[in-house]
């Protein structure tokens, strides 16, 4: 179903999810920030911002941006999906008010008087079952009762729309692919990155700790790729998330464990900083449907390896070297080769930066208010 443009001739009212703002930014946090941010400097629009929790509700206005109204009365997230997995009560405009269009921004799509879209960046939770955590494994079953409620389905890219329709049994005419845009994280300082990765040469990785990111057969290639290379380090950012202690018992089996840094989550500044100095950018991951730090990294200059998994072939095209998955030799090998062959680095940074522009929250954002004015 593509988002057509419409023109703006009226105000409209769209009750949008802003529950991932909340605590340390995943990669769901920066869609909803990035959007939000857009959002919220258009004409004939007004957002009024809700949040699926009980306590972190008083922390949600100190993060919405300038304009975007904020609704906070109390919505406790497990009640209610329980709820909504029976019923379709109570509707979101009990906290919301009167409002045109509700956009559900994490697979979470409440029942309503009016449109609903929910945003599903991936079917993590199908495929991979055993990879997620036990409270997203009522995803499934929200997203089918959305989808006999008449829900559009907002996918990142086109491999997931097609996951969204096979996988998931939803109507074609249902579906909507609109990429996403690109967290600003720019003008980082070299020096300043190498100093907190504590090493001139490294491996930078960014993301949560999580099952689906692959990071002990990072920790795998990087240790072949080590054994080979003396001066090269291996360093991740990102939150702390569960993998069952999977990553840090790689690290502490490593024989290369002194070059392994572990930061745990980064501000903004940090990131570019990291970004900046480091040498090469690997995303071993499992599953993805969009893949924000191998954009951030190919913005920044950085040649990128990853796998050739979920929407990462699609997204990132050819400024990115792709892998198999769970394949540390490649993976090591792939390293190997972006560390030491100028023509290769320079033909992927080339590539890679030409692709990251094509992103971006503006068209991102009047993608959706096209698709929020058609529903309206």
């Amino acid at each position: 179903m593509p988002a057509s443009a419409l023109p703006s001739s009226s105000e409209i009212r769209v009750a949008l999810d802003a529950t991932p703002l909340l605590g340390d930014r995943t990669g769901i946090g920066e869609v909803v920030g990035g959007i939000l941010q857009e959002l919220a400097s258009h004409d004939g629009l007004t957002i009024s911002a809700y949040a699926l929790t009980l306590r972190g509700r008083h922390d949600l206005k100190a993060a919405l941006p300038k304009g975007v109204e904020c609704a906070t009365r109390p919505i406790p997230a497990r009640w209610v999906r329980r709820r909504w997995l029976r019923s379709d009560s109570p509707s979101i405009e009990r906290w919301s008010g009167p409002i045109d269009v509700v956009h559900a921004t994490n697979y979470v799509a409440p029942p309503a008087k009016v449109p609903v879209i929910v945003s599903v960046y991936d079917l993590t939770v199908l495929r991979f079952p055993e990879l997620c955590r036990p409270d997203t494994l009522q995803y499934p079953a929200l997203l089918r009762r959305a989808i006999q409620r008449g829900a559009i389905l907002h996918a990142p890219s086109n491999a997931i729309a097609e996951e969204l329709i096979s996988e998931l049994g939803a109507p074609a005419e249902s579906v909507v692919t609109i990429p996403l845009g690109l967290p600003h994280v720019y003008g980082g300082d070299p020096d300043a990155g190498r100093a907190v990765a504590q090493a001139v040469r490294y491996v930078l990785t960014l993301g949560s700790i999580d099952p689906r990111k692959n990071l002990p057969g990072l920790v795998d290639a990087f240790n072949i790729l080590a054994s080979n290379d003396a001066s090269v380090y291996l360093v991740h950012a990102g939150p702390s998330g569960w993998d069952g202690g999977a990553f840090e018992s790689s690290i502490r089996n490593s024989p290369y464990r002194d070059r392994i840094r572990v930061l745990g989550y980064v501000d903004a500044d940090t990131r570019a900083n990291l970004l900046a100095g480091a040498s090469v950018f690997a995303y071993p991951s499992l599953y993805e449907g969009f893949g924000f730090p191998p954009l951030e990294a190919m913005a920044n200059g950085v040649p990128v390896v990853a796998t050739s998994v979920g929407s990462l072939p699609e997204v990132l095209g050819d400024g990115a070297f792709f892998v198999e998955a769970n394949d540390a030799h490649a993976l090591a090998s792939a390293l190997t080769q972006l560390l030491s062959d100028s023509a290769i680095r320079e033909r992927l940074i080339g590539r890679g930066s030409a692709i990251s522009e094509s992103y971006s929250w503006s068209k991102t954002a009047d993608a959706l208010i096209s698709l929020y004015r058609s529903l309206a």
